[in-house]
């Protein structure tokens, strides 16, 4: 049994600390991280046989537990669910950092698992999750070309901050996760108020430079107690195999690449591997038995998949021919439409080439916001934007699911680049849902999703800040350190090339960023251009959205929800409300409308109906009222004596009329003259320190007669 040991130092201004050898010690490799107040388990385990899934099979896990930050779980069950979205996004970017730091070819199942015990919302559990997934792997057996790390950075006020605390996170202009090895950059997640390349570039670099402290940490610690990795036998191809297949099919492979339309290059491509694949089979056929000839049948499908990206790698950045047949910095047809659906509120259809997306929004009442039970601070959200992948987008058939980490993580993407643009609660007081549905799909469908949101926004009437557009850019390296970087990747030249970057911003600046390789990381320089040349295709698409629609629409759709916003004395609220809520609901039932209440007093009343919006905000103003000194009420008699008559005058606002306020004359008998019931005017002539209200009939009925003598 190994012994436990601890690791520190110190980062960022907070400690870090590291222990092992004393949990989840059947793990192949596991850590305890603390930072600051935030704790979290990380177990790695690997398989030591190979899967037969054909592909690499490696999955994180972010378990987020409520204790974690002293809450119950709000299921009905009162235990942890299935994951929260931000679960899984976080999972996602753990995973992306350490997935391309395994041997190509290495397919034994990996799983990773994050406990998240406590949280400090000052030190991001998540990077403590990251540093945790990556030291679990190193000091581990598990054949992991680590490690990696991350930081988040902040920027306020021109200045770089590392892991900022949750109030610099809310000044903060920038909100950027970065991640790599010691030697490069291998994921950015990013959202930004409309920053300059120039500010995200240099974000990148500091936090870059900071993940080199950690990851020096991390090599320490694998020198003292790290396992000895176990050997991975990757089959070789067969090279005498390989070149003949490459002599003689080369040509006709290269040719199929370069058929524009996606669909037929595909049937293209498939014809050439059956046409391979059935001459060697044919020529194999009589020495090989069933077994053999099966095995020999997955080894050149193998070549050829290693033809197919060769060639397509080799047009690029030897001869810098697409397979479209497009210039590397150039974008692809686009065409924009708005308003298709009459009953959504703001609908657009934006169309990239062979990628397309439909967008509608929905606006609703504040009290529809979604309600979020997670560890961080935020508990609700007023501004959503969810995408949608059908399969039949890209012409496959398959089970219809709920939304996967996929889905969720576009969503997500497109959330964050339009987030920043969205106005404030305070100036449009509306929940707002934006669902972009793929409907073709030929790379990028997130960057067309945030390009068809943008438009839908604005066909629905918000008065965004400005549209937001995005472009996802692709990179090449050749030999020699030579590369090239691709403009609007279509679907081959992401599931070939090395790097998808994602650029989503508007005229002034970057709004989100996100970037996922497949090496082992890129330079400055790369990043550098890269930016250039997204900024220049943004630019396109963004001249697109408005030459579709200049600006918002100045009026919201006859079938979104409309509002009435109106100020009360917050010590109304209860009056408002009533008992057990009897008040409000009755002005609701007699409206049909829906009403918001704010703690500080603000009332949005929302409905199709503008007299019934009026009617209700009349009914809340009679109700909440402050009774004036000097004023005329008519008040409804409640209560009479013989010294006197009670009146309301407002809403459980009663004063006393004095007998010897009631008329000019001299009235002997008040309950012969005045029932419960009846209305009188009145007028206010005091209120005490208690509250008491002393009102006047006479002096009412007087002030009345000469108002009326006036007009004559």
């Amino acid at each position: 049994m190994s012994e436990m040991q601890t690791f520190t130092m110190d980062f960022a201004g907070r400690q870090l600390i590291v222990e092992t050898g004393k949990y989840a010690k059947q793990a192949n490799g596991a850590v305890m991280v603390r930072y600051g107040d935030t704790v979290v388990l990380t177990a790695a385990v690997g398989s030591k046989k190979p899967s037969k899934m054909g592909f690499f099979p490696l999955t994180v896990n972010y378990e987020e537990k409520m204790y974690a930050v002293g809450k119950v779980p709000g299921s009905f069950q009162k235990r942890e669910g299935r994951p929260s979205d931000e679960a899984t996004l976080f999972a996602r970017m753990i995973d992306r950092p350490i997935r391309p730091l395994f041997a190509e070819g290495y397919v034994n199942e990996v799983q990773i698992t994050n406990t998240i015990l406590s949280v400090d919302h000052d030190c991001a559990p998540e990077i403590a999750a990251m540093f945790g997934s990556s030291l679990a792997l190193g000091i581990s057996d598990i054949p992991f070309k680590g490690p990696i790390a991350g930081v988040n950075v902040g920027y306020i006020d021109g200045e770089y901050i590392i892991n900022p605390t949750l109030e610099e996170r809310g000044n903060s202009l920038i909100e950027l996760t970065v991640a790599g090895t010691g030697d490069a950059i291998n994921m950015v997640e990013s959202g930004a108020q409309q920053m300059s390349e120039e500010v995200m570039l240099k974000g990148l670099q500091v936090g870059h430079d900071e993940i080199k402290k950690l990851t020096d940490f991390q090599k320490e610690i694998i020198s003292q107690i790290g396992k000895e990795k176990f050997e991975v036998e990757i089959p070789e191809l067969n090279p005498e195999l390989k070149e003949e297949i490459y002599t003689n099919h080369l040509e006709e492979m290269s040719q199929a690449i370069q058929v524009y339309d996606k669909l037929e290059r595909g049937e293209a491509m498939i014809n050439v591997k059956e046409s391979i694949l059935e001459e060697y089979e044919e020529k194999f056929s009589e020495e090989l038995d069933e077994s053999q000839l099966a095995e020999q049948s997955k080894e050149i499908a193998e070549i050829v998949d290693e033809m197919e990206k060769d060639e397509v790698r080799r047009l690029i950045t030897d001869e810098k021919i697409r397979p479209d047949g497009r210039r590397p910095d150039e974008v692809r047809l686009l065409t924009s439409e708005v308003s298709l659906l009459p009953r959504a509120h703001g609908s657009a259809l934006f169309t990239r080439g062979q990628t397309q997306s439909l967008s509608a929004t929905t606006l609703a009442p504040l009290s529809e916001n979604q309600m979020i039970d997670g560890l961080g601070t935020e508990d609700s959200k007023r501004f959503m934007h969810h995408y949608n992948f059908p399969k039949y987008s890209v012409g496959s058939t398959g089970p219809a699911r709920s939304a996967g980490r996929r889905e969720i993580g576009h969503g997500a993407l497109g959330e964050r680049a339009l987030l920043e643009v969205i106005p404030s609660e305070q100036d449009f007081p509306y929940t707002i849902r934006v669902v972009s549905e793929v409907l073709e799909s030929n790379g990028s469908s997130s960057q067309a999703s945030i390009t068809s949101a943008s438009l839908s926004l604005m066909d629905a009437g918000v008065p965004i800040q400005a549209p937001v557009g995005g472009i996802a850019m692709g990179l090449i390296m050749g030999a020699n350190n030579q590369y090239t970087i691709l403009t609007d990747i279509q679907g081959m030249e992401d599931h070939l090339g090395d790097m998808d970057f994602k650029v989503a911003g508007t005229r002034k600046g970057i709004t989100a960023l996100q970037m996922d390789i497949k090496i082992d990381g890129i330079t400055p320089e790369i990043l550098s251009e890269a930016l250039i040349q997204a900024k220049k295709a943004r630019l396109e698409i963004i001249d697109n959205i408005e030459a579709t629609l200049a600006e918002p629409r100045p009026e919201l759709s006859r079938y979104a929800p409309k509002i009435e916003t109106m100020h009360i004395n917050p010590d109304k609220i209860k009056v408002v409300i009533g008992k057990s809520g009897d008040t409000i609901n009755e002005i609701i039932a007699q409206t049909d409308v829906k009403i918001d209440i704010e703690d500080d007093g603000q009332i949005n009343i929302y409905g199709e109906n503008p007299e019934m919006m009026a009617k209700a905000r009349q009914m809340i103003e009679d109700i909440t009222a402050e009774v004036e000194i000097g004023k005329i009420y008519e008040g409804k008699i409640m209560r009479v004596e013989d010294y006197g008559v009670f009146a309301e005058i407002l809403k459980d606002q009663t004063g006393l009329v004095h007998v010897s306020q009631l008329s000019n004359d001299f009235i002997k008998n008040v309950q012969e003259n005045f029932k419960v019931g009846e209305f009188i005017n009145v007028k206010v002539n005091k209120i005490d320190d208690r509250g008491r209200i002393d009102l006047s009939r006479k002096d009412a009925l007087n002030q009345l007669e000469e108002e009326e003598k006036e007009k004559e």
